[in-house]
């Protein structure tokens, strides 16, 4: 029986276990400081008060327990690894492995030459944090309803630092249920106004020309006032300072610009990139071990043409699917080859039901034929894990 620990509950780690547990001579432990699955591609919707907790976040222990005791979680962060000795220390347990997976995600990078920005801004990366979000986002529309408390304060303006998939996902679903909003409770939702920052060009950076100027016009339509090409220089309680000099008063900003590895990556002596990801090899081993593999947001994950990929649960879940294939080949003594993977598409949800995507370069799509498409996948996955969910409950309260 080989023992494989993957580290990190995320959609790469998942998704590894999915295309391992298969395998009767494989015996899995998945290791996580949190006890749920974050569904961060939904975030926006969470944020802006049209998710509710239950559709973010699946409870690991019982996904674990639907593999009919095959797969064993451990609710504890992992702190340190021994790859001379092959194992993992879990807070106060030690475990051993034959095939280690570190999964173990990215956070947000606050960047520390923006002065104030840990300090006055959320992330979306964790869920306390969305969480924290969407609370602010709630009081500052229940403030609208008392208009005379919201003229006191002046501008009641929301920030999204970075114009990436995540800040104009956010954007579009808030501007959208303020949108809505102003239909019940009066035009004194449009007080609130959201601005869309980036120091690039362009929103979307790195996308295709399609994406970026529908998803452009509809936040346009929205009332998002986006303001590219612009670098900020600090926060303070009320202000955004930006390099120019000028100054935006704000109620509150969430920072979506920038991602570095987790934390347990700067335990590892391995090759790394600028944001502490970890360089593997083409198999995607890390350390020199061919036992070892990185999956996800970890790690700077390649083309075939040597292009580096972008950092989202699409790319998560092909590696991990090459490497629980590579896992298996290994056992059996087959050689491997390098991963090869690029991005089948991208869907972006901007607000209501619409949305714009492109699939295999060539196929464009937008409005409501693209929401229904982005709803079908993510509604896939879920229900791949409620399923998984619903027989591990079951197990547990035979």
């Amino acid at each position: 029986m080989k023992k494989v620990v993957v580290i990190g509950g995320g959609y790469g780690g998942l998704r590894a276990i999915e295309a391992l547990h298969k395998y009767r001579d494989i015996e899995i432990t998945l290791i996580d400081k949190n006890p749920y699955h974050y569904l961060q591609t939904e975030a926006y919707g969470y944020i802006a008060g049209q998710f509710d907790v239950h559709q973010v976040a699946i409870d690991l222990k019982n996904w674990c327990d639907g593999f009919k005791e095959r797969v064993t979680f451990l609710h504890k962060e992992a702190t340190s690894i021994s790859f001379e000795e092959k194992s993992v220390q879990a807070e106060d347990e030690t475990l051993s492995y034959d095939y280690l997976i570190l999964a173990t995600g990215a956070r947000t990078h606050f960047f520390s030459f923006i002065e104030g920005l840990r300090e006055h801004s959320y992330g979306v990366k964790d869920l306390q944090r969305a969480y924290k979000f969407r609370v602010e986002f709630e009081k500052l529309i229940y403030k609208t309803l008392r208009e005379e408390e919201a003229c006191k304060e002046g501008p009641l303006n929301i920030a999204i630092g970075g114009a990436g998939l995540s800040g104009v996902e956010v954007a579009a679903e808030m501007a959208y249920v303020l949108e809505s909003y102003s239909k019940t409770i009066g035009d004194t939702a449009k007080e609130i106004q959201i601005y869309l920052i980036d120091a690039s060009e362009t929103i979307l950076p790195g996308m295709g020309r399609y994406s970026i100027e529908k998803t452009k016009r509809r936040l346009e339509s929205l009332g998002v006032r986006i303001l590219t090409g612009t670098f900020i220089s600090a926060l303070d309680a009320s202000h955004i300072c930006f390099k120019n000099g000028e100054k935006l008063p704000y109620s509150f900003m969430i920072f979506t610009g920038g991602i570095q590895a987790a934390a347990l990556n700067d335990t590892i002596e391995n090759e790394k990139n600028r944001i502490g990801q970890l360089v593997p090899s083409t198999e995607l081993n890390i350390h020199g071990r061919k036992e070892v593999f990185a999956i996800g947001d970890c790690v700077e994950i390649k083309d075939r043409e040597g292009r580096v990929l972008p950092p989202t649960a699409q790319i998560a879940e092909k590696s991990a699917e090459y490497v629980a294939k590579t896992i298996r080949q290994r056992i059996d003594g087959v050689e491997s080859r390098p991963f090869d993977a690029s991005v089948s598409g991208v869907f972006i949800a901007l607000g209501g039901t619409y949305a714009v995507g492109e699939m295999f370069r060539y196929i464009k799509v937008k409005g409501y034929v693209a929401y229904l498409l982005k709803k079908a996948i993510t509604h896939a996955y879920y229900l791949g894990l409620r399923l998984r969910i619903n027989t591990g409950f079951k197990n547990r309260n035979r």
